[in-house]
């Protein structure tokens, strides 16, 4: 039997399997083998190989084997559960960015972070054993046999009964699962049970509530210490925490998701977007407003009624059904249909900061993260066929630029065709390759997430990455020839024929809010001057003696535009520069007899314990180059 391995025809014994194929062709790190990519698909290292295909090995130390490890963990878990809880019974159990869950009915009982000892000293004694991790092939009979007492299982061999559904063995433990596995138990060493939580079976509210519980695991005692390091960072870090510490936001139990901002989160909120209407003026776009409550007719004609009604908070007007929008597409195409358009004119970019509502489920709300009421910062593209090229070149021009002024890296995803596409197969081909192209001569990578774009176009997504290594899904360029369609847009062409545009849908920050939830995790509060409530504290070393003076500064820095304020509280300087610290100010000015007699100042700049004295012109410039090139201090 023939494969091909780095680029290269070689002859394996027929039957040959993973294990073989990395004893003779990677003999060397054969050990650091976990897996095989076959023809782009991941493959235990016990399945069978066959004739002609394209191989290579997945390794400790990769993407693909960091998912593999988790996911076995996920079912090594499972495994010790079982033990300890015999009637538990089990949902999913998938792998995740950073580590892996298992969703349990435990019935009757209650499982805290209290038993996670017991949890990882049985998990501990699971992997010592060192099972195999087995697949297998089951019919829908063998699986209701296998899996009688399990209602989670029973439902879902309900919906695959014409399939064949492969399951995987460790010891005594077995589950419905895709894999691959890791080849034994014996390789999971590092891992750490971290939180519980509720978890409606398969995402729906009018599901029972089972139990969730997360953990992550590692290759190395190291790489898990520092990820927890990590994660106790996340947590000093929080927004919500932070959102109060700092007073910028609340929400209140009058308003379950619906974000109150304080006077100094208003202030943050502005500036951002003063710099999205900066950056867009720049870029081309004409900014538009649409109304918040539209009729049903429009949601009928859009298919948001249909399709997400549920969503959506609905009222009568004059015995006429009004929705509060969800989304500001419907209004961007009636703003596009107000004129006549020629070719001349597209691209026509309309960028929105439109306010929408959504009726997320009471659960899945999380401060700013996951809200009932947000401002989507959205752009609707109206071009040509021939443009799409070019305009997702600039767009992406437009990302790069606001994700490093935030110091966020980013990588993309290309969703292509889905199975219930509508639209020519040419459309897509050219729109999909229009994309791929666009990256590649922007200087970015891309990953292919086949078959996930939408039913009306392909989307490029972007997944940004912050400073405590999460990501985010923030930015989207999403093709639509749909909603031009549904709502008849054309324009007319250089031969004088109407024709219909294609619209791009595009979101730099997604939701303003969320983005703020981001930003202030990202800089853990400690905002860049451009973004910080207050930019400068001055703090008179005697409230008699230096106060004229600190006054004096702070008139000649307020005119500047600066927002700054005077402590002058009677507390010792010491603590109120620990005050001035713990609000994460950018810059703290001291001002005594020196300052008063040489007409200076001297600061400290936040996280910094060093204190240097300029002239107050020179501290005037230096702060207005912090603010206008938005410097990460």
């Amino acid at each position: 039997m023939k494969v091909i391995y780095q680029e290269k025809e070689v002859e394996l014994e027929d039957g040959a399997n993973g294990f073989v194929a990395a004893k003779i062709l990677d003999a060397e790190e054969k050990n650091k083998d976990i897996a095989i990519k076959s023809e782009g698909k991941l493959l235990d290292l016990r399945s069978p190989l066959h004739e002609g295909e394209r191989i290579e090995f997945v390794k400790i130390g990769s993407p693909e084997a960091f998912e593999i490890l988790n996911h076995s963990t996920s079912h090594l878990m499972a495994q010790a559960l079982k033990r300890l809880y015999p009637d538990c019974q089990f949902g999913y159990g998938p792998a995740i960015e950073e580590g892996f869950y298992y969703d349990v009915d435990f019935g009757d009982k209650t499982i805290t972070e209290a038993d996670f000892p017991a949890i990882e000293a049985e998990m501990k004694r699971c992997a010592k054993e060192n099972s195999p991790y087995l697949r297998s092939e089951l019919n829908a009979e063998e699986a209701r046999v296998k899996f009688h007492s399990n209602p989670y299982k029973q439902e879902l061999i309900n919906e695959h009964q014409e399939e064949s559904l492969s399951c995987y063995q460790q010891g005594e433990f077995i589950d419905f699962c895709r894999g691959p596995h890791l080849p034994s138990t014996g390789m999971i060493k590092h891992f750490k049970l971290l939180s519980v939580a509720g978890a409606y079976w398969r995402g729906d509210s009018k599901n029972k509530q089972l139990t969730r519980i997360y953990g992550t695991s590692w290759w190395s005692e190291e790489e898990l210490k520092e990820h927890l390091e990590v994660l106790e960072r996340r947590k000093a870090n929080d927004h919500r925490r932070l959102g109060r510490e700092l007073s910028l936001f609340f929400i209140s139990d009058y308003g379950p998701g619906f974000p109150f901002f304080l006077p100094n989160g208003m202030i943050v909120k502005n500036a951002l977007l003063d710099y999205w209407r900066g950056i867009h003026r720049r870029y081309g776009y004409q900014e538009i407003e649409t109304p918040t409550m539209l009729s049903r007719e429009l949601w009928e004609t859009s298919g948001h009624w249909d399709h997400y009604k549920e969503n959506m908070y609905t009222t009568k007007i004059d015995e006429k059904d009004f929705a509060i929008k969800p989304m500001n597409c419907p209004g961007a195409i009636l703003s596009y249909q107000s004129a006549i358009h020629s070719y001349r004119e597209l691209p026509l970019r309309y960028a929105e900061l439109g306010h929408v509502h959504r009726h997320e489920a009471s659960g899945a709300l999380n401060g700013l993260f996951r809200v009932r009421a947000f401002t989507q910062d959205d752009a609707h593209i109206f071009v040509r066929p021939d443009q799409i090229e070019e305009e997702v070149k600039n767009i992406m021009r437009l990302f790069d630029e606001v994700y490093e002024v935030f110091g966020l890296s980013y990588k993309i995803v290309l969703s292509t065709r889905p199975d219930d596409y509508i639209g020519n197969p040419e459309f897509w081909e050219k729109s999909e390759a229009a994309l791929a192209e666009a990256c590649k001569d922007s200087g970015h990578e891309y990953q292919i997430n086949a078959g996930d774009g939408a039913f009306y176009g392909p989307k490029l997504d972007f997944k940004l990455r912050d400073s405590m290594g999460r990501t985010w899904q923030c930015g989207t360029i999403q093709l639509d020839v749909n909603l031009p369609h549904r709502f008849g847009c054309t324009y007319v062409d250089k031969d004088g024929e109407k024709k219909e545009p294609i619209m791009l849908h595009r979101v730099v920050f997604g939701s303003i809010e969320r983005f703020l939830g981001i930003i202030i995790e990202n800089y853990g509060g400690a905002f860049p001057t451009w973004l910080a409530p207050v930019q400068v504290n001055i703090l008179p070393v005697s409230n008699l003696n230096h106060g004229e003076y600190a006054h004096e500064v702070y008139e000649r820095l307020f005119n500047e535009g600066i927002r700054v304020k005077v402590d002058e509280s009677e507390d010792k300087l010491g603590y109120r520069l620990r005050n001035s610290q713990i609000n994460k100010i950018p810059f703290t000015l001291v001002v005594g007899e020196n300052e008063v007699k040489d007409r200076t100042v001297t600061y400290r700049v936040y996280g910094s314990p060093k204190q240097i004295t300029v002239s107050l012109e020179e501290f005037v410039k230096l702060i207005h180059h912090s603010i206008d090139t938005k410097a990460r201090y």
